[in-house]
């Protein structure tokens, strides 16, 4: 199994960045995902996550109606759309395989910067 995240990067505040990950080894199309992030000094956290044909979506409160997460199977690719980004969003995302629905995860990526500063 091997996801690789990429799309990070530097954004003003107000800007927007998608994220994607890109996902082999496993059958894709069978599996939830989520995205989750990690800011200095602070835990990791669940941002969204996606059941495996799509149909049901979960957000944290942090980002909803502002991130949404999508999946493309016959590219086997997760993304995460980011708009209205705001310093607070700066942290180093991850995706992740969902194991259990919203409580836990077994096969990450390496992450993908993302930093939001004027």
């Amino acid at each position: 199994v091997q996801l690789v995240e990429s799309g990070g990067g530097l954004v003003q505040p107000g800007g927007s960045l998608r994220l994607s990950c890109a996902a082999s080894g496993f059958t894709f199309a069978t599996y939830a995902m989520s995205w989750h992030r990690q800011a200095p000094g602070k835990e990791r956290e669940l941002v969204a996550s996606m059941l495996s044909f799509g149909s049901t979506t979960y957000y944290a409160d942090s980002v909803k109606g502002r991130f949404t997460i999508s999946r493309d199977t016959a590219k086997n690719t997760l993304y995460l759309q980011m708009n209205s980004l705001q310093p607070e969003d700066t942290a180093l995302y991850y995706c992740a395989r969902v194991k259990r629905w919203l409580s836990a995860y077994d096969y990450w990526g390496q992450g993908t910067q993302v930093t939001v500063s004027s």
